[in-house]
């Protein structure tokens, strides 16, 4: 309660000193008479307060319109014992254009700060709480194989070919075997069809609603897999960023063409990742059209328990073939995409430590490093942000220029690493290390500069050749050797121009 009073005193100021110069622009008045009268209009509007409990009830126990109604009705009683009661008796001619100008200020700030109150609260309150994962033991597929009638084949047929095309149908026959009893087609953005599913009747689920229109990608996807045997096959589709990007680009004359593309992108890929905006985009848009891309779905699969075994584009669709690999993650009840990033990484003895960085990722792309370097044959130092599509446009321009990695000046002011040193990695990142280099690395701290900047590695046995050199240089003098590569980096970036991988 006590906030609240002083938050309504702090209102009162302000509006008075916006009047009070007012008047002084006007004539100048008393103005000391002006201010006892404001000061006693503040009086009866806490007075008032109190008697309707404006200040006694919270604003999670009122109504958006009740708040606002209490706000209102202070101000216009205020502003009627104010012209009715206290003018007439008062001896200093008092403007009550001045007078319900002031009360108008205060309803209108305070009428803010209630709107900005609900609006947290709406933005905070995420009504579907986490998804909680079952664990489960080994299962086998329930149904016995066998191939489905020419009936029940061509009512799938139709099923399918009013929500694609003949192409796409033969793929999904040939690809997803829609011909075996042990497949089953699913069409419906809402998550909760698949609960109807029996758990391990089927050995492979066809999804047919485009994720970008889908309710709940997340609950959908850890849904599918505890509904699936051990690696069951799960078939997904969606509509890349990339297409909407290109379409919206060819759509219009250049120059507006970007300004449209901007316009769209705040608002479909900015917007839903704020926090407090994130709620009230879904609320309008009821989770349709999302914008999706590669990395998000992939990593959205992985996250919920999936491997990616296949990805087949059909036009402006691409079908996602994955099986059940292991149980979802734990699920968090609303992951937040904002700039500003953690990383857990694996530091002194081993312990893992959480890295600050500007994001320049797509969402869940820390899901699919493996992937990625599955698909790569390994990570090459030399093509890192060339080829890796994690990467956004904007996240490339931030690694160049090490601006990516500002943030990591609160790990440095935490002792969570040194000025110097080698570079703070993932878990999967530190499991393609060898052993021996493992251990080297854990008997020090991480850093901020590493050696990468002084010996210019293009490969990862350079990388490997040249944190080796750095540590054991380092285990023997700490102090001249983290000085000495300081200054060693200090030149490559002044006048050799070496920037961020």
């Amino acid at each position: 309660m006590g906030k609240k009073i002083i938050n309504d005193c702090f209102l009162w100021v302000i509006a008075s000193a916006i009047c009070v110069l007012w008047r002084l622009l006007m004539s100048k008045g008393v103005i000391g008479a002006y201010l006892v009268l404001f000061s006693c209009m503040m009086l009866l509007w806490l007075l008032l307060g109190l008697i309707v409990g404006k200040y006694r009830l919270n604003y999670k126990q009122l109504w958006l319109w009740q708040d606002m109604l209490l706000t209102i009705g202070i101000a216009v009683v205020v502003m009627l014992v104010t012209d009715f009661v206290a003018l007439p008796h008062l001896s200093y001619n008092f403007s009550s254009a001045v007078t319900n100008t002031t009360t108008a200020i205060v309803a209108l700030l305070d009428l803010i700060v209630v709107l900005g109150k609900h609006y947290w609260k709406f933005a905070l309150n995420m009504t579907v709480p986490a998804m909680v994962i079952e664990q489960r033991a080994n299962a086998t597929v329930a149904l016995p194989e066998g191939q489905r009638s020419p009936e029940s084949i061509e009512t799938i047929h139709q099923s399918v070919l009013s929500l694609t095309t003949e192409e796409d149908y033969q793929m999904l026959l040939e690809k997803a075997h829609l011909d075996s009893k042990l497949t089953k087609v699913v069409a419906n953005r809402d998550r909760f069809s698949f609960l109807q599913i029996e758990d391990y009747h089927y050995s492979t689920l066809v999804d047919l609603t485009l994720l970008n229109d889908a309710k709940g990608i997340n609950r959908r996807f850890c849904i599918v897999n505890q509904k699936l045997p051990d690696e069951g096959r799960y078939v997904c589709c969606y509509r890349p960023q990339e297409y909407v990007k290109q379409k919206i680009l060819s759509s219009y004359p250049k120059v507006i063409n970007y300004i449209v593309y901007t316009g769209w992108f705040l608002w479909s890929r900015v917007i839903p990742r704020m926090m407090l905006m994130s709620r009230l985009y879904y609320d309008l848009t009821k989770g349709r059209k999302r914008t999706l891309s590669k990395t998000e779905v992939l990593g959205r699969l992985y996250y919920c328990g999936f491997e990616v075994d296949e990805i087949v584009p059909m036009g402006h669709i691409e079908y996602i073939f994955a099986h059940r690999h292991s149980q979802p993650y734990e699920q968090e009840q609303f992951k937040v995409y904002g700039p500003l990033i953690k990383l857990p990484r694996v530091c002194k003895d081993k312990e893992i430590r959480y890295f600050y960085k500007f994001r320049t990722m797509h969402p869940y792309s820390e899901y699919i490093q493996k992937y990625v370097f599955d698909q790569r044959g390994g990570m090459n130092i030399a093509d890192k942000s060339d080829d890796d599509w994690r990467i956004t446009n904007w996240g490339r321009i931030l690694r160049k220029y090490w601006l990516d990695e500002l943030p990591m000046l609160i790990n440095w002011l935490r002792r969570d690493c040194k000025l110097v040193g080698v570079r703070p990695l993932s878990r999967t990142m530190f499991d393609q290390y060898p052993k021996d280099l493992q251990d080297k690395r854990t008997l020090c701290k991480p850093g901020l500069i590493p050696p990468f900047y002084v010996d210019h590695p293009n490969t990862f046995e350079e990388l490997y050749a040249s944190e080796n050199k750095y540590l054991d240089e380092y285990l023997k003098h700490p102090i001249r050797t983290d000085i000495k590569y300081f200054f060693l980096t200090m030149r490559s970036i002044l006048f050799k121009k070496m920037h961020s991988a």
